[in-house]
């Protein structure tokens, strides 16, 4: 067991990653990143990874694709959702474990990958922050 949990990163708009990195450093976690789909499956083949945030709308893959072949490798991986549209196609959802959009705030974003991390179901949350 490691001590820092690891976060993998993807979306790409570089300096909101930046950013995202940074918050998420200062929150303990140690944080790989990928500018597009492809990127981040290879790191996510490659390093053990404790959860991902991962962006909808990106050039070559989307977040569903993306999601979809992390599924298929390792399932057990908690994937966060992270996209400034408000509504996305079910597929999408269903292939997440929890959606976050980025006008949410760092605040909810960390609340969320706290619960995945920890392991805790976010169906079992209730109310608004």
């Amino acid at each position: 067991m490691h001590a820092k949990p690891t976060i993998l990163c993807i979306d790409d708009e570089a300096l909101g990653l930046q950013i995202r990195k940074i918050v998420l450093e200062r929150a303990g976690y140690q944080v790989l990143t990928a500018l597009d789909g492809m990127s981040g499956l290879a790191v996510f083949a490659h390093d053990r990874i404790d959860a991902v945030v991962l962006d909808y709308a990106m050039p070559g893959m989307n977040g569903s694709e993306v999601a979809r072949a992390m599924r298929n490798s390792k399932p057990q991986v908690p994937i966060l959702l992270h996209s400034a549209y408000v509504s996305l196609p079910e597929e999408a959802l269903r292939l997440v474990d929890v959606y976050v959009t980025k006008g949410d705030g760092p605040e909810i974003l960390l609340s969320k990958l706290k619960d995945l991390v920890m392991g805790r179901l976010p169906e079992e949350e209730g109310g608004a922050a």
